[in-house]
Protein backbone atom coordinates (compact mmCIF):
# COMPACT_ATOMS: atom_id res chain seq x y z
CA UNK A 1 0.00 0.00 0.00
CA UNK A 2 1.38 3.39 -1.06
CA UNK A 3 0.56 5.57 1.97
CA UNK A 4 0.82 9.35 2.01
CA UNK A 5 0.12 9.22 5.74
CA UNK A 6 0.53 6.46 8.29
CA UNK A 7 0.29 6.40 12.07
CA UNK A 8 1.73 3.67 14.27
CA UNK A 9 0.50 3.27 17.84
CA UNK A 10 -0.49 6.93 18.00
CA UNK A 11 -1.51 7.82 21.55
CA UNK A 12 -2.46 11.01 23.37
CA UNK A 13 -2.94 11.40 27.12
CA UNK A 14 -3.95 14.57 28.90
CA UNK A 15 -2.87 15.18 32.48
CA UNK A 16 -0.44 13.26 34.63
CA UNK A 17 -0.40 10.45 37.12
CA UNK A 18 -3.71 9.17 38.45
CA UNK A 19 -5.57 12.07 36.81
CA UNK A 20 -4.32 11.26 33.28
CA UNK A 21 -7.02 10.78 30.66
CA UNK A 22 -6.33 8.83 27.46
CA UNK A 23 -8.03 10.51 24.49
CA UNK A 24 -6.41 8.43 21.71
CA UNK A 25 -4.75 5.05 22.15
CA UNK A 26 -2.69 2.92 19.76
CA UNK A 27 -4.25 4.33 16.56
CA UNK A 28 -2.78 2.95 13.32
CA UNK A 29 -4.10 4.73 10.21
CA UNK A 30 -3.20 3.94 6.60
CA UNK A 31 -4.11 6.82 4.25
CA UNK A 32 -3.32 5.95 0.65
CA UNK A 33 -1.86 8.49 -1.73
CA UNK A 34 -4.28 10.47 -3.95
CA UNK A 35 -7.41 9.10 -2.32
CA UNK A 36 -10.05 10.34 0.15
CA UNK A 37 -9.95 8.71 3.58
CA UNK A 38 -12.97 9.17 5.87
CA UNK A 39 -12.28 9.14 9.60
CA UNK A 40 -15.51 8.37 11.43
CA UNK A 41 -16.52 8.19 15.05
CA UNK A 42 -19.04 9.39 17.63
CA UNK A 43 -18.57 12.80 19.22
CA UNK A 44 -15.67 12.67 21.65
CA UNK A 45 -14.23 9.50 20.12
CA UNK A 46 -10.81 11.06 19.44
CA UNK A 47 -11.09 12.12 15.79
CA UNK A 48 -10.13 15.78 16.29
CA UNK A 49 -7.34 14.89 18.72
CA UNK A 50 -5.87 12.52 16.13
CA UNK A 51 -6.00 15.15 13.40
CA UNK A 52 -4.47 17.81 15.65
CA UNK A 53 -1.49 15.53 16.34
CA UNK A 54 -0.98 14.98 12.62
CA UNK A 55 -1.14 18.76 12.03
CA UNK A 56 1.37 19.51 14.79
CA UNK A 57 -1.19 21.21 17.05
CA UNK A 58 -0.78 18.56 19.75
CA UNK A 59 2.28 16.52 20.68
CA UNK A 60 1.68 12.73 20.77
CA UNK A 61 2.25 10.97 24.09
CA UNK A 62 3.43 7.87 22.22
CA UNK A 63 3.54 6.38 18.75
CA UNK A 64 4.75 7.60 15.39
CA UNK A 65 3.41 9.60 12.45
CA UNK A 66 4.86 8.96 8.99
CA UNK A 67 4.38 11.41 6.11
CA UNK A 68 5.25 10.20 2.62
CA UNK A 69 7.17 7.29 4.12
CA UNK A 70 9.35 9.14 6.64
CA UNK A 71 8.85 10.11 10.31
CA UNK A 72 6.89 13.35 10.77
CA UNK A 73 9.04 16.47 11.03
CA UNK A 74 8.07 20.09 11.59
CA UNK A 75 8.96 20.93 7.98
CA UNK A 76 6.31 18.43 6.80
CA UNK A 77 3.71 21.03 7.76
CA UNK A 78 4.55 22.74 4.45
CA UNK A 79 3.17 19.62 2.75
CA UNK A 80 0.03 19.50 4.93
CA UNK A 81 -2.93 21.83 4.48
CA UNK A 82 -5.62 21.76 7.14
CA UNK A 83 -8.99 23.11 8.14
CA UNK A 84 -9.47 22.26 11.81
CA UNK A 85 -12.55 23.66 13.54
CA UNK A 86 -13.31 27.16 12.16
CA UNK A 87 -11.56 28.67 9.16
CA UNK A 88 -8.80 31.09 10.30
CA UNK A 89 -10.11 34.16 8.48
CA UNK A 90 -10.10 37.89 9.07
CA UNK A 91 -13.79 38.89 8.97
CA UNK A 92 -13.08 42.49 7.92
CA UNK A 93 -11.10 41.39 4.83
CA UNK A 94 -12.28 40.02 1.50
CA UNK A 95 -11.40 36.50 0.34
CA UNK A 96 -8.60 37.86 -1.83
CA UNK A 97 -7.23 40.01 1.01
CA UNK A 98 -7.30 37.05 3.42
CA UNK A 99 -5.32 35.02 0.92
CA UNK A 100 -2.88 37.86 0.32
CA UNK A 101 -2.08 37.97 4.05
CA UNK A 102 -1.22 34.26 3.97
CA UNK A 103 0.87 34.45 0.78
CA UNK A 104 2.87 37.31 2.33
CA UNK A 105 3.50 35.33 5.51
CA UNK A 106 4.55 32.22 3.56
CA UNK A 107 6.51 34.08 0.88
CA UNK A 108 4.33 32.72 -1.91
CA UNK A 109 3.67 34.40 -5.28
CA UNK A 110 0.42 36.35 -5.53
CA UNK A 111 -0.45 34.40 -8.67
CA UNK A 112 -1.34 31.54 -6.35
CA UNK A 113 -4.30 33.57 -5.03
CA UNK A 114 -6.22 33.42 -8.31
CA UNK A 115 -5.50 29.70 -8.59
CA UNK A 116 -7.01 28.79 -5.21
CA UNK A 117 -9.91 31.22 -5.64
CA UNK A 118 -10.75 29.29 -8.80
CA UNK A 119 -10.38 25.90 -7.09
CA UNK A 120 -12.63 26.97 -4.19
CA UNK A 121 -15.15 28.66 -6.52
CA UNK A 122 -14.70 32.05 -4.86
CA UNK A 123 -13.72 34.01 -7.95
CA UNK A 124 -16.93 36.02 -7.78
CA UNK A 125 -16.71 36.86 -4.07
CA UNK A 126 -15.38 40.31 -5.03
CA UNK A 127 -14.82 42.81 -2.25
CA UNK A 128 -17.40 41.30 0.07
CA UNK A 129 -16.01 41.00 3.60
CA UNK A 130 -15.50 37.46 4.82
CA UNK A 131 -17.50 38.23 7.96
CA UNK A 132 -20.58 38.44 5.72
CA UNK A 133 -19.93 35.14 3.96
CA UNK A 134 -22.32 32.22 4.27
CA UNK A 135 -21.03 29.22 6.21
CA UNK A 136 -20.34 27.43 2.93
CA UNK A 137 -18.29 30.34 1.59
CA UNK A 138 -16.30 30.52 4.84
CA UNK A 139 -15.53 26.82 4.61
CA UNK A 140 -14.41 27.16 0.99
CA UNK A 141 -12.21 30.12 1.95
CA UNK A 142 -10.69 28.00 4.72
CA UNK A 143 -9.90 25.30 2.18
CA UNK A 144 -8.46 27.89 -0.22
CA UNK A 145 -6.15 29.08 2.59
CA UNK A 146 -5.13 25.47 3.25
CA UNK A 147 -4.30 24.93 -0.44
CA UNK A 148 -2.10 28.00 -0.94
CA UNK A 149 1.20 26.23 -0.32
CA UNK A 150 0.31 23.37 -2.70
CA UNK A 151 0.05 20.67 -0.01
CA UNK A 152 0.15 17.00 -0.89
CA UNK A 153 -2.06 16.14 2.09
CA UNK A 154 -5.25 18.00 3.04
CA UNK A 155 -6.85 17.42 6.46
CA UNK A 156 -10.44 18.50 7.02
CA UNK A 157 -12.18 18.21 10.40
CA UNK A 158 -15.99 18.13 10.13
CA UNK A 159 -15.98 20.41 7.03
CA UNK A 160 -19.74 20.13 6.42
CA UNK A 161 -20.79 21.27 9.91
CA UNK A 162 -23.39 24.02 9.69
CA UNK A 163 -23.77 23.80 5.91
CA UNK A 164 -27.10 23.66 4.10
CA UNK A 165 -27.76 20.85 1.57
CA UNK A 166 -26.43 22.91 -1.35
CA UNK A 167 -23.28 23.85 0.56
CA UNK A 168 -22.73 20.21 1.53
CA UNK A 169 -23.05 19.07 -2.09
CA UNK A 170 -20.65 21.76 -3.31
CA UNK A 171 -18.07 20.90 -0.65
CA UNK A 172 -18.41 17.19 -1.35
CA UNK A 173 -17.75 17.73 -5.07
CA UNK A 174 -14.76 19.93 -4.21
CA UNK A 175 -13.23 17.27 -1.95
CA UNK A 176 -13.77 14.57 -4.56
CA UNK A 177 -11.84 16.65 -7.11
CA UNK A 178 -8.64 16.83 -5.06
CA UNK A 179 -7.14 13.35 -5.68
CA UNK A 180 -7.04 14.10 -9.42
CA UNK A 181 -4.91 17.14 -8.54
CA UNK A 182 -2.42 15.02 -6.60
CA UNK A 183 -3.87 15.88 -3.19
CA UNK A 184 -4.59 13.16 -0.64
CA UNK A 185 -7.52 13.99 1.66
CA UNK A 186 -8.15 12.89 5.24
CA UNK A 187 -11.63 14.04 6.24
CA UNK A 188 -13.24 13.59 9.63
CA UNK A 189 -17.01 13.58 9.93
CA UNK A 190 -19.96 12.11 11.78
CA UNK A 191 -22.31 12.64 8.80
CA UNK A 192 -22.24 9.14 7.36
CA UNK A 193 -24.11 9.74 4.06
CA UNK A 194 -21.61 12.44 3.11
CA UNK A 195 -18.60 10.26 3.88
CA UNK A 196 -20.21 7.45 1.88
CA UNK A 197 -20.21 9.72 -1.19
CA UNK A 198 -16.75 11.21 -0.61
CA UNK A 199 -14.45 8.52 0.73
CA UNK A 200 -12.58 5.62 -0.87
CA UNK A 201 -11.52 4.15 2.47
CA UNK A 202 -12.78 4.61 6.03
CA UNK A 203 -11.53 4.24 9.56
CA UNK A 204 -13.84 4.17 12.59
CA UNK A 205 -12.61 5.42 15.97
CA UNK A 206 -14.55 4.44 19.07
CA UNK A 207 -13.45 5.29 22.60
CA UNK A 208 -10.09 6.58 21.37
CA UNK A 209 -9.20 3.37 19.52
CA UNK A 210 -9.29 2.57 15.82
CA UNK A 211 -11.91 -0.17 15.77
CA UNK A 212 -12.16 -0.60 12.00
CA UNK A 213 -10.31 0.29 8.80
CA UNK A 214 -11.01 -0.90 5.25
CA UNK A 215 -12.03 0.01 1.72
CA UNK A 216 -15.49 1.54 1.34
CA UNK A 217 -17.24 -0.83 -1.03
CA UNK A 218 -19.90 0.25 -3.52
CA UNK A 219 -23.38 -0.30 -2.11
CA UNK A 220 -22.11 -0.98 1.42
CA UNK A 221 -24.45 0.16 4.21
CA UNK A 222 -22.06 2.49 6.05
CA UNK A 223 -24.56 3.33 8.77
CA UNK A 224 -25.09 -0.34 9.62
CA UNK A 225 -21.33 -0.94 9.57
CA UNK A 226 -20.69 2.09 11.78
CA UNK A 227 -23.30 1.10 14.37
CA UNK A 228 -22.09 -2.50 14.43
CA UNK A 229 -18.44 -1.50 14.92
CA UNK A 230 -19.28 1.01 17.65
CA UNK A 231 -21.51 -1.44 19.54
CA UNK A 232 -18.85 -4.15 19.39
CA UNK A 233 -16.17 -1.71 20.53
CA UNK A 234 -18.34 -0.53 23.43
CA UNK A 235 -18.99 -4.12 24.50
CA UNK A 236 -15.25 -4.87 24.42
CA UNK A 237 -14.45 -1.83 26.56
CA UNK A 238 -17.05 -2.89 29.10
CA UNK A 239 -15.50 -6.35 29.16
CA UNK A 240 -12.05 -4.90 29.78
CA UNK A 241 -13.40 -2.70 32.56
CA UNK A 242 -15.04 -5.68 34.21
Amino acid sequence: MDCMLETRGLTKRFGRGADAQTAVEDVCLHVERNRVYGLLGPNGAGKSTTLKMICGMLRPSAGQILVDGHPWERRDLYEIGSLIEEAPIYPNLSARENLRVRTTLLGLPESRIDEVLHIADLENAGKKRAGRFSMGMRQRLGIALALLARPHLLILDEPTNGLDPIGIEELRDLVRSFPEQGITVLVSSHILPEVQQMADRVGIICGGRLAYEDELRRGEDLERLFMSVCRESRAQRRGWAA
